[in-house]
């Protein structure tokens, strides 16, 4: 059933502000891991009033050990892990089904003293709505949501099965879109409305995420110590050989077909450390939590066995034992994503109808929980949204005019994708 181009996008303004005030409430909810129940609590009700069959649960009551992108737990009470999954579903679909995926996760905010405003207050400026989550990604989830909001504002529904995703653990493991897929939610395509500046990603850069406990040899801070004897100061070496490491691959990815032309894609992060117990005392431990990309094409065992050959070779150097090393988050593929599929194709017709140019693409030096359904679950994913900026950073923001043409892109990509059919039919 065909609709009106003219009137879909009218319906999509006239609802645009009750969206924007809708992302501000989002934005409300600090969704730093361990804390995202309240928020999906309140989107599984949003959900429910739209009409959708919701499915609330839990990361620890889905077996996803052992399944394929699982990556291991440390620090995280999963019985506190709210995942949601509102479907609409038909009985005899017309369409090709669809999933719509966002996660509601948001990186801590960091210093308070770096930012000019709560981080979890969205306020709007020039166009642009700033704040924690705005633009990575609660902005794409708002565009799902209204996305069919404004079908259903003219009259329409998706004459097929889509299932609108909320997950937590995008920011750390991917363990919250593995759920979904371990619980059985399948479809002919994904879209996540990542902040991708109406580009779509072509390739993305893996991680592993490990942590080292080194252990120095504590006596006064009087007493003259011996190399590695300082747990904390050692730290710095094995920083400087896993920093020799990265720019060894940096090296090897010259020649990648991807990531070739980008200086330097592989990063390495020591994120967080800690360790001492006390101030007149040589520090007897220290914990080191690092972040290191992995290239497509790359084996994840292989990366690792890298990473615990470097700290072996600087354990030797210091005359110390290897510190005790764990993974203890991502360990995710790097991936690269097939052009020329059906669901890119259509997506592509209508970025340019919405957008006015081509559909453009990017290698992104960064992960996404795009790779769970293409590259582990055979389902063609494309990861496209607005134009957002400091992700990570104080200056997270989105900007609005960009947020509003993703969300009628995504209503007409639903429509011509899944079909219509009249609102309450059968």
């Amino acid at each position: 059933m065909g609709f009106d181009e003219e009137v879909l996008r009218a319906a999509v303004d006239a609802g645009f502000a009750a969206q924007t005030e809708w992302l501000a409430r989002l934005v409300g909810f600090d969704t730093t891991r361990g804390k995202e129940a309240a928020c999906q609590d309140w989107l599984a009700a949003e959900f429910a009033t739209r009409g959708y069959a919701v499915d609330r649960y839990t990361l620890d009551e889905v077996a996803i050990e052992g399944q394929p992108g699982h990556s291991p737990v440390v620090d995280a009470d999963y019985s506190r892990a709210v995942q949601v999954v509102a479907s609409h579903r038909v009985a005899e679909p017309a369409g090709r089904s669809l999933i719509l995926q966002g996660h509601i996760d948001v990186v801590p905010p960091g210093a308070p003293e770096l930012w000019a405003r709560d981080p979890f207050r969205a306020e709007v400026i020039d166009g642009w709505m700033h704040g924690r989550g705005t633009a990575d990604m609660k902005g794409g989830v708002s565009a799902m949501v209204f996305a069919l909001d404004a079908l259903a504002r003219i009259g329409f529904e998706p004459a097929s099965t889509v299932h609108l995703e909320t997950v937590s653990e995008e920011e750390c493991t991917g363990n919250g879109a593995l759920s979904t897929l371990v619980r059985g939610y399948r479809a002919d395509a994904a879209l996540i409305p990542e902040s991708m500046g109406h580009r779509i990603i072509r390739a993305e850069l893996g991680s592993v995420w490990f942590r080292l406990r080194i252990l120095g040899r504590p006596g006064h801070v009087l007493a003259t110590a011996a190399p590695g004897a300082h747990a904390i100061l050692a730290a710095q070496d094995y920083i400087a050989a896993l920093q020799a490491l990265t720019a060894q691959i940096n090296r090897e990815a010259r020649t990648h077909a991807h990531f070739g032309s980008i200086d330097s894609p592989v990063k390495f992060n020591p994120g967080r450390i800690h360790g001492g117990d006390w101030l007149g005392s040589v520090p007897s431990w220290c914990e080191l939590d690092c972040r290191l990309s992995v290239l497509p094409g790359q084996r994840l065992a292989d990366v690792r066995a890298r990473v615990a050959a470097a700290v072996a070779a600087c354990a030797e150097g210091l005359g110390t034992a290897p510190p005790a090393l764990s993974w203890i988050g991502f360990q995710a593929d790097g991936h690269v994503f097939a052009p020329g599929t059906a669901a890119e194709a259509a997506l592509a017709r209508e970025h340019r109808a919405v957008i006015g140019t081509d559909l453009d693409s990017i290698a992104m030096t960064a992960t996404s929980d795009t790779r769970f359904y293409d590259l582990y679950y055979g389902i063609p994913a494309l990861c496209y949204g607005a134009q957002g900026r400091g992700m990570h950073s104080p200056d997270e923001a989105i900007d609005l005019d960009s947020l509003r043409a993703t969300t009628l892109i995504i209503a007409r990509f639903i429509a011509n994708w899944c079909g219509l059919r009249p609102v309450g039919q059968g």
